[in-house]
């Protein structure tokens, strides 16, 4: 997801939950986190590794 929008998206969601400033700041650095856990990138943990070459037992 595009920072900006992110950004725009993470403000607007704390202005809504936040009751004050410490909170509001609190709630918009967890939503900006989250948004940035739903990116369309595949996570490099997950890339999967060609599989090992295989002897034949003979």
């Amino acid at each position: 997801m595009n920072n900006f929008f992110r950004g725009i998206i993470a403000a607007w969601g704390a202005k809504k939950l936040g009751g004050g400033c410490l909170s509001t700041i609190v709630i918009f650095i967890v939503i900006y986190v989250l948004l940035g856990k739903c990116s369309n990138e595949p996570a490099k943990a997950a890339v999967q590794q060609p599989p090992a070459k295989v002897q034949a037992i003979r």
